[in-house]
């Protein structure tokens, strides 16, 4: 299967040379040079020609990279890695608290940028590709949250719950160690497809999100505990 990444980035070196980098690589390119372009290329894409992830640059005129991301988020939870520059920590947090699935700091190499669109696009499967017979069988119960790994479906109470990829790939990974601590190294790891960086809150604040989106417990605490200096763990109730 060939995906389809969507490149964002007023850089048009950069995405030229990202294009022929990822073709090489076996993907199908489209890209936009301003984030109104790209949001509404999102917005229009069609069962015949869909875009399976995007790469968005922060810093861009106009309308910059937070601001494209709201646009995405307001009408879809397609996988978007925000490439933000090195260090600045504010628009990663921000990007992250918005939906991003991840972030790659610039500079950067296309390897690198594969590597995530990579890691991402892996625990994005369709019942096609895990098996139909597998698919329709699996079900994660864990009091009020159920999991349809195969479908990405959540429902909280009975109410579907919309996620990120990222966010439901990390409920995932807690749910089916519902009651045991995770490390915050294993659900980056197991999560987001890469090692744990010194200082990254990644995982912080993608968990901090699903915990949101989830509400509380009957007795008012959060379904998802964070685990003193060890990581965190999904309550059974």
């Amino acid at each position: 299967m060939t995906h389809t990444v969507l490149l964002i980035d007023d850089d048009i070196e950069l995405v030229e040379m990202l294009k022929e980098y990822l073709e090489q690589e076996g993907f199908a390119i489209q890209a936009a040079h301003d984030g109104a372009t790209g949001a509404q290329l999102v917005l229009q894409q069609s069962l015949s020609n869909p875009i399976d992830i995007v790469v968005l640059d922060v810093m861009m005129p106009k309308l910059n990279g937070i601001e494209t991301l709201k646009r995405i988020r307001q009408h879809s939870n397609l996988p978007v890695i925000m490439l933000t520059a090195r260090g600045d920590n504010t628009d990663r947090i921000i990007g992250l608290e918005l939906g991003a699935d991840d972030y790659v700091p610039k500079p950067s190499t296309p390897r690198e940028i594969v590597a995530r669109i990579r890691a991402i696009l892996r625990r994005v499967s369709s019942p096609q590709e895990v098996g139909q017979d597998a698919a329709a069988s699996e079900h994660i119960v864990v009091g009020a949250l159920e999991i349809w790994p195969s479908q990405r479906l959540v429902n909280w109470n009975g109410a579907a719950v919309e996620l990120t990829s990222t966010e439901f790939n990390l409920l995932e990974i807690l749910a089916k160690n519902a009651g045991q601590v995770v490390t915050k190294q294993d659900l980056s790891q197991l999560g987001l497809g890469r090692p744990l960086a010194r200082f990254d809150r990644s995982i912080d604040v993608h968990l901090s999100s699903i915990r949101h989106k989830l509400g509380l417990l009957p007795d008012g605490r959060q379904c998802i505990q964070t685990v003193f200096r060890l990581g965190y763990q999904l309550l059974k109730e």
